[in-house]
């Protein structure tokens, strides 16, 4: 009888998501908001890219490697924010085929995955500056650099390219109701008639093998990394190294805290929009920090910045 009333249900072409629920008239207030953060995000991001490509001063791993994280969060930004833009003019929710949600979330796993051994190369980078600094020529040459950054990016894309694989073969029957802001796996599996036990039990494995190691690694760089920094006998030196990191290590926090606060809480209604709150930060607000606090707390960027500024207005004076 299960499987007559099962066959006879409708499969779903597309979901409604709700976003931010009924806003009324904040709309306007929430799309100016988060139009001005979306378009500072990738304004700030590309500049930073653009920095590290024109300016020869940069051209160190640890600007490699900021290149490729800034690179990472305009794509991940834009993954996120356009769609939600979209359906606050529209009032705050609207549809979405089945087809853009698996999209949009594929995007999601796949950057927000490799953002975790970005992060986790970027932290190793600093631990060898400041615990290796004599070896730090050898151990981090280019060839290395790109094959970090290349194995970040891979794995990120083996993770997710499974975890969709599986996705794919769901089908959804129930009232298609995503009580989010973006297509996240578990209101999204919410909506299956299919049986989803092994999906979660192999993507929660996905999920620890993607984000543990590589926070582990990280935590594990900054642990040695402050053990160095405070045998070092003078304050001045002291503050020197530890503002070659401080830049990063703000960014691993605000990733890092918000994503275990969201995916550790548990997953009750009353929780719902707690829930949807702190994945603004992870998927809206780090893109924004990342060219922010590299640019204001970072001296080699802002002499960049001077740098090419005065460039530019030496050529518009030229050519005025």
């Amino acid at each position: 009888m299960a499987k007559i009333e099962q066959e006879n249900q409708t499969a779903l072409s597309e979901f409604l998501l709700l976003g931010f629920g009924d806003i009324g008239d904040w709309w306007l207030v929430l799309f100016f908001l988060f139009f001005v953060i979306y378009i500072v995000t990738v304004v700030g991001n590309i500049l930073i890219i653009v920095l590290i490509v024109v300016d020869r001063h940069l051209h160190t791993p640890m600007y490699f490697f900021l290149g490729n994280l800034s690179c990472l969060e305009t794509c991940y930004s834009s993954n996120i924010l356009p769609m939600m833009l979209a359906k606050l003019f529209k009032g705050g929710q609207g549809n979405i085929s089945v087809t853009s949600c698996m999209i949009q979330y594929y995007f999601f796993g796949f950057l927000a995955a490799s953002e975790c051994y970005l992060l986790a190369a970027m932290s190793y980078d600093r631990y060898v500056a400041i615990c290796k600094p004599l070896l730090y020529t050898a151990l981090m040459n280019s060839r290395v650099c790109f094959q970090l950054v290349a194995g970040s990016w891979v794995s990120g894309s083996l993770a997710i390219n499974i975890t969709i694989y599986l996705m794919s073969q769901l089908k959804f029957c129930h009232f298609g109701e995503i009580n989010h802001f973006f297509c996240d796996f578990n209101p999204i599996l919410k909506l299956s008639c299919s049986d989803t036990y092994m999906i979660e039990l192999l993507t929660t494995f996905l999920a620890t093998v993607c984000s543990l190691p590589p926070f582990l690694l990280t935590l594990a760089s900054y642990i040695y990394i402050i053990s160095t920094i405070m045998r070092i006998p003078s304050i001045s030196g002291r503050q020197k190294a530890f503002s070659t990191c401080s830049s990063h290590l703000t960014v691993v926090s605000i990733f890092y805290s918000t994503i275990m606060i969201v995916y550790m809480l548990p997953k009750t209604d009353a929780l719902r929009d707690l829930n949807k709150v702190f994945s603004l930060f992870y998927t809206v607000l780090t893109p924004l920090f990342n060219p922010l606090i590299y640019s204001l707390r970072n001296r080699e960027v802002k002499q960049a910045f001077r740098k090419a500024t005065a460039k530019l207005c030496a050529f518009e004076r030229i050519w005025g």
